[in-house]
């Protein structure tokens, strides 16, 4: 949720370029946006545009002395198709709540300044992206930085006298320095791969600079990367929290895969380096450990070094350990050896004994504490919810929490009882007059004789007498849970709401369940997860209020790529199909996209390796292979910034259903990519989705 989070927070940035507050005053279109939370319903049924209504609250930060909470709040006007992210603070308690921002662009990365004096945030200025400070009550802004690019992120150093961003910067040769007499070809030479990640062209990279700070403004900035055609943080969903300083601020650890091109497209392989401020050198700390390494976070003490690290090479999915670096003893120890679940989003308690983080068991994400000196992992929280961020404030945790039926929250959270008590309410007007549907669990035994989590969610005003359509929702990921998320996109409620039943399997090859049940999908896509999907909604067929003849399969990126799959062996079970940025031929798919890692490890490798019995048997069960089984009607929707599965893929699929006269339709995004972030085009989204499942699920 965090690492998705700073990429629809980046792609935002480039829309909200403007002037500085005091050149311009808000529009009534934009005091409208502010106010959006006020709106009045006429029905108590979620609606898109009720959706696209919801506060949506990030980065919350607690002031160096505990006392005051400072976050953003970002909403959304739909006729202006964009958005504005303001500041709040609210004391510890939840009361005192106040705007500290209201301008025509939106403000990022809001920090506190460690003496607690100011908060520094990110805020165009000239066109440019800049570092700004005010006062905790929102006056006296001031610009403190003057780069001559948009800056990404920012943190202070701990002793407040040196200040370390991030930028893009270009490295690599273009045509108009090769050819100075061609600056308007548009051409580009391409000699390695790795030329586009996820949504964009790779032109540049992300560099940290160090700079001072004199308290007004910061000076003499380095780039520690400084010619490296190296990024850091890492694209796509790397944010600060894989840059850190150290606590007597003389050191900066830094998340770096040091590769590029062909290397850097086929392998995980990144890296903890801690940089120097006084040599002006970095050293590799992970050197050998051959997975993911990231988000190096020092003790508050200055002893100890913590970081997430995956074990194999190649694989994005791997378990997510939480090691820790003794600086004084030059020990690496992996504190999770014997936790079989993934460590995500973490932090040190302020006394360095422990630390806090978020872990999924189970199809819920909740809080657990890791107590060094014993190596003992407790989890402090237990509810129908997912936590997605903590942090340690007094004698109480800050913490952010979704389900299927709450947008994000700010919550304090008790450690020694797990007890929540919600803090921010920001959407409870606009809750109080929506009814959601029951959302409720049930183990469901697979065809192998194991147990499966799936999650049902019922119409609002569900009577049980009556039998509804039902749609069976396929997971992405491909190994990614379903957990309580909740989605401004594929929003459970949001189905709900139009009069479906949907069933949520958490099938083999998701986290939560162990490494085993996770691992059982790679190099296996046609095999038991389809059969475990199938369970799903078979069982679920035996329910009287489940109409067994309007049943739909609807699904996203990897769900895409299973409702292609299904559409050629589900035996007439669905009379719908949507799929999303699904891969629909593997074989295209293996040289269409860019991380190569995920190919060679999730299919088994390239398509040509005839004696790969792995590889073989994951092209042969490419969907494309089955369209002359297709007989049902099915949605398409791709983009085309969608680099991860291109947008041919989506348009292979439409014209092969085309071709065989099965009823299709095609949503085309020109200017979307992996996700549809637009509020105009989520709601057309949203309107396309179910016009095709009302079309042929309720004649």
């Amino acid at each position: 949720m965090k690492k998705i989070l700073f990429v629809i927070l980046i792609a935002g940035i480039a829309g909200f370029y403007g002037c500085c507050p005091k050149e311009k005053k808000l529009a009534q279109g934009e005091k409208q946006l502010i106010e959006k939370k006020e709106l009045k319903l006429k029905s108590d049924i979620m609606t898109p545009e009720v959706l696209w209504s919801f506060g949506r609250i990030s980065e919350v930060v607690v002031s160096p002395d505990h006392s005051t909470l400072l976050y953003g709040v970002t909403y959304y006007d739909i006729p202006q198709n964009k958005g504005n992210r303001e500041l709040y603070t609210m004391s510890i308690d939840g009361k005192n709540k106040k705007k500290i921002t209201e301008t025509p662009s939106s403000e990022y990365s809001a920090l506190w300044r460690p003496d607690g004096k100011k908060i520094g945030f990110l805020y165009p200025a000239s066109g440019t992206m800049q570092i700004w400070e005010m006062n905790p009550d929102g006056r006296n802004r001031t610009q403190i930085s003057n780069s001559d690019g948009d800056i990404t992120g920012f943190k202070y150093s701990p002793d407040g006298k040196k200040i370390l961003y991030t930028k893009e910067v270009s490295v690599d040769k273009k045509v108009k320095d090769i050819y100075s007499d061609l600056p308007l070809a548009s051409g580009r030479i391409i000699t390695d791969m790795m030329y586009r990640h996820w949504d964009s062209w790779v032109d540049t990279y992300t560099h940290i600079f160090i700079a001072d700070y004199d308290g007004n403004k910061i000076s003499n900035d380095i780039d520690i990367l400084k010619d490296e055609p190296y990024e850091s943080p890492l694209k796509p969903f790397g944010g600060l929290e894989q840059i850190n300083w150290s606590p007597d601020s003389k050191t900066v650890a830094y998340t770096c895969r040091k590769k590029k091109g062909k290397e850097y497209a086929i392998s995980t392989n990144s890296d903890i380096y801690l940089y120097d401020l006084a040599s002006k050198k970095a050293t590799n700390l992970t050197e050998g450990m051959m997975g993911y390494d990231v988000a190096p976070t020092y003790s508050p003490d200055g002893k100890k070094i913590a970081w997430q690290s995956m074990e194999r090479d190649g694989y994005e999915s791997d378990k997510n350990r939480l090691f820790i670096y003794d600086l004084g003893t030059k020990a690496k120890t992996d504190f999770t050896k014997n936790f079989d679940q993934n460590v995500d989003s973490y932090e040190w308690s302020k006394d360095s004994k422990s630390i806090y983080f978020i872990s999924d068991w189970h199809a819920t994400d909740e809080i657990y504490q890791l107590t060094i000196i014993d190596n003992k992992i407790s989890k402090l929280t237990q509810g129908v919810h997912d936590y997605t961020s903590v942090t340690e404030a007094g004698d109480k945790l800050i913490a952010t929490m979704v389900s299927m039926s709450n947008p994000a929250e700010i919550y304090s959270v008790d450690p020694k009882t797990g007890k929540e008590t919600e803090l921010s309410f920001e959407n409870k007007d606009l809750m109080n007059q929506l009814s959601f549907g029951k959302v409720s669990s049930r183990w469901i035994k697979t065809t192998d004789n194991k147990q499966m989590l799936v999650w049902v969610i019922y119409p609002p005003h569900f009577d049980s007498t009556k039998s509804y359509p039902t749609l069976l929702y396929c997971e992405g990921g491909p190994q990614s849970t379903v957990s309580q998320f909740w989605s401004y996109r594929w929003n459970f409620q949001m189905m709900a709401a139009n009069g479906y039943i949907i069933v949520a399997p958490n099938r083999r090859g998701l986290p939560g369940f162990g490494q085993a049940w996770n691992e059982e999908i790679s190099g296996d896509y046609g095999g038991q997860n389809m059969k475990d999907y199938l369970t799903a909604i078979d069982v679920m067929c035996k329910e009287k209020y489940v109409n067994k003849n309007e049943l739909g399969c609807v699904g996203a990126s990897y769900g895409g790529f299973s409702v292609y799959w299904l559409a050629g062996h589900h035996n007439k079970r669905f009379k719908a199909f949507i799929a999303h940025d699904g891969m629909f031929n593997l074989e295209s798919q293996y040289l269409e996209t860019e991380e190569m890692w995920f190919v060679n490890w999730d299919l088994g490798g390239p398509y040509w390796d005839k004696n790969n019995k792995i590889a073989q048997r994951s092209y042969e069960n490419s969907p494309h292979k089955f369209v002359q089984n297709w007989d049902t009607p099915i949605l398409v929707v791709h983009s085309e910034l969608d680099y991860r599965i291109p947008v041919t893929q989506g348009m292979q699929a439409f014209d092969a259903a085309i071709m065989r006269n099965v009823p299709a339709e095609f949503l085309y995004f020109p200017d979307e990519n992996h996700w549809v972030l637009k509020p105009q085009n989520g709601i057309l989204w949203q309107r396309t989705f179910f016009a095709w499942l009302d079309k042929w699920l309720k004649k």
